[in-house]
């Protein structure tokens, strides 16, 4: 039993002087020739990477320069409007979300084209429609339409308006230099000047016709100018005197004419005048 506890006793020697020895290895200094590496970018990788930030730098300082160009040839400022210039046209295109094209606005040197469904112009302070035009009508909202040519508006067909009004103090005129001028309404027409005459004058003939009713002339005085004057012979003494009354004759065909008044009517339906006419 001795023997075997010896055994343990050495055994615990040799497991002690083993991990003194260890401990002894792991604490001793480092030899002064030990390699040591360095950690880091060098060479040609460090020289790559300072030539990337470089040109990065550049790039950025181009491209705010070129920022700073366009605003000022566009001369686009907080106060300024917005100013598109181009050698040839400039064209704005409005698409929907498949990128169908469903307007286009373009200012030419010759003229300014509209593509759309409905082209509309409002008012800065109401939103008003001032005008409006599609493929059925064009539709004026403004108040007043001037139109200050000296020739005028032409229109190829009808226009239809219930009022036509000349400006104040300015006269309403309706001409037709080379063809006829004509005014319909199956109701009637009516022409009225409330403080001024009504002139009709024409070069040859001027019809008065109603083929139902009748011409009716109500005035205190009814004058018929340039009547012509018939002559009566039964009377020969009445020749040298001067005439003041005269009688006014109907022929069969409606002329009227003047024959100076006598006793009883001095009308002859063989007159010359009726005759001749």
């Amino acid at each position: 039993m001795d023997r075997s506890t010896n055994l343990d006793i050495e055994e615990l020697k040799m497991t002690r002087e083993q991990y003194i020895l260890a401990t002894q290895q792991n604490n001793l200094p480092r030899a002064e020739n030990a390699q040591l590496y360095p950690v880091g970018i060098y060479g040609w990788r460090k020289r790559c990477l300072y030539f990337f930030v470089l040109l990065l730098l550049v790039t950025m300082i181009v491209n705010l320069a070129m920022t700073i160009w366009i605003l000022k040839v566009m001369n686009f400022t907080v106060d300024s409007p917005l100013v598109l210039q181009s050698d040839r046209n400039v064209t704005v295109n409005a698409r929907n979300h498949m990128g169908q094209l469903t307007g286009q606005l373009t200012v030419g040197a010759d003229a300014v084209e509209a593509q759309c469904k409905r082209f509309e112009v409002r008012a800065s302070e109401d939103g008003r429609v001032l005008f409006s035009a599609d493929e059925d009508e064009i539709t004026i909202g403004a108040e007043k339409l001037k139109v200050t040519g000296t020739e005028g508006a032409v229109f190829g067909h009808s226009v239809e308006t219930p009022h036509i009004r000349a400006e104040p103090s300015q006269d309403l005129r309706l001409e037709s230099p080379t063809r006829s001028l004509i005014m319909e309404a199956p109701r009637g027409v009516q022409v009225h000047a409330a403080a001024g005459d009504f002139k009709a004058t024409c070069r040859k003939e001027l019809h008065l016709q109603s083929t139902e009713g009748e011409i009716f002339l109500n005035a205190d005085t009814i004058r018929l100018g340039n009547l012509p004057t018939g002559s009566f012979s039964s009377a020969p003494s009445a020749s040298n005197a001067r005439q003041t009354v005269y009688e006014l004759c109907v022929c069969p065909n409606g002329k009227l004419y003047l024959s100076p008044a006598g006793a009883a009517s001095t009308c002859q339906s063989s007159s010359n005048i009726c005759l001749w006419s």
